[in-house]
């Protein structure tokens, strides 16, 4: 399995695009660790000190994307509620051009893969408890308290159905879709109606 002329890699980053390769071409159920860790040049004891287990793998480091939210959700802090809650949404999924491809393939395994569903959930748990952290303080409510947890969740169910629309329609802009949802979310339903010229 190891490729030819190719250098170990050494970084959390290197070795998920690496391993989100070898599931996309190979199937995620069809390739174990053993697989990743002989690709990339490495002993699979020295890939499990980046990653728990094969199915945080194709999260790739996404501690270290976590910490760059909550700093930009902190760095404005008399910016309005939503404007920063748009803004640190933004930020956290922009990925350059050159990237999409691969994020693409990330996210459809995250999305996709009956497997990792279990998994997601439990990282999504962490991205919305920032969220609802940062919701609470500028309301001045528990993290734990019903509003903060529902705007979290709001927020997390707008961004997954972009990302759906995403991978169904490869000409869509992704960062639109997220601005498109997280309107609807902080300022809420789009009013209908020839004669509405308010949100709901």
């Amino acid at each position: 399995m190891t490729r030819a002329g190719r250098p170990q890699s050494t970084t959390r980053a290197e070795l998920s695009t690496l391993a989100i390769d070898l599931f996309t071409e190979q199937g995620f159920d069809e390739t174990n660790v053993d697989d990743i860790a002989a690709a990339a040049g490495i002993a699979r004891r020295t890939l499990f000190r980046y990653f728990p287990s094969k199915n945080s793998i194709p999260w790739g480091d996404f501690d270290g994307h976590l910490a760059k939210m909550r700093d930009q959700l902190r760095a404005h802090p008399d910016q309005p509620l939503g404007e920063g809650l748009r803004l640190a949404l933004i930020a956290f999924n922009e990925v350059p051009e050159v990237e999409h491809e691969h994020h693409r393939r990330r996210m459809r395994l995250l999305l996709e893969v009956p497997a990792l569903q279990a998994h997601s959930m439990l990282m999504y748990g962490e991205w919305r408890q920032i969220v609802a952290e940062h919701v609470a303080e500028q309301l001045d409510l528990p993290a734990g308290a019903h509003l903060p947890q529902t705007i979290a969740w709001q927020l997390l169910g707008a961004s997954l159905a972009a990302y759906e629309q995403w991978l169904s329609d490869p000409n869509t802009d992704l960062l639109a879709l997220l601005n498109e949802g997280c309107t609807v979310v902080t300022h809420g339903l789009p009013a209908t109606g020839p004669d509405a010229t308010d949100a709901v």
